[in-house]
């Protein structure tokens, strides 16, 4: 049963958090012609197109952008999908920055899971990962390079992320649940 919530970013917050991960997307890929961005599903392709955007400001060029459903690829799940349909849209990843994109880090698993799909697509120069919120608290030694925002989440409380693609607002909340 959810409790009590807390804002965390609205919309004007959450455009400038895209907006600077756009900017530190661009320094650490200097040759644009490199870059590449992989959004995961569901959020994570809706912050993907919203950084493309913000790179092709930046840039006047848009990255191209793949989207992925790790499911078959979690360890934690059971494999009942196809890997070979993960790719709902390909992009060439050979010597490429690869910058995988999700809403919320938490455990690492399904950052983990993408870079292992990411691996059967080709051979990328390197792997960056972007999140819009670092909750901490990892299972695995995996971090994210670029971060919206930082915060200290406590057991028992929940990241949600609204996107107006996806849920008719820009917020994201933290949430108590209660037993």
């Amino acid at each position: 049963m959810a409790g009590d919530k807390q804002i965390i970013l609205e919309q004007p917050e959450l455009g400038r958090a895209i907006r600077r991960m756009a900017h530190e997307i661009v320094e650490k890929c200097a040759n644009p012609d490199e870059l590449v961005l992989i959004g995961i599903r569901s959020r994570g392709v809706h912050l993907a197109r919203r950084l493309a955007r913000a790179i092709e400001e930046i840039r006047n060029a848009i990255p191209p952008i793949a989207v992925i459903d790790v499911s078959p690829f979690r360890d934690d799940r059971s494999a009942a999908a196809d890997a070979a349909g993960a790719f709902e849209i390909e992009a060439a990843v050979d010597d490429k920055t690869v910058v995988l994109i999700d809403d919320v880090i938490y455990r690492g698993r399904t950052i983990r899971a993408a870079m292992e799909a990411v691996e059967r697509l080709g051979q990328a120069k390197r792997i960056l990962v972007a999140v819009l919120i670092d909750r901490g608290a990892r299972e695995l030694p995996i971090r994210a390079d670029i971060v919206g925002k930082n915060i200290a989440v406590l057991e028992g409380q929940r990241v949600n992320v609204r996107l107006l693609e996806s849920d008719g607002m820009d917020q994201v909340i933290l949430v108590d649940w209660q037993s």
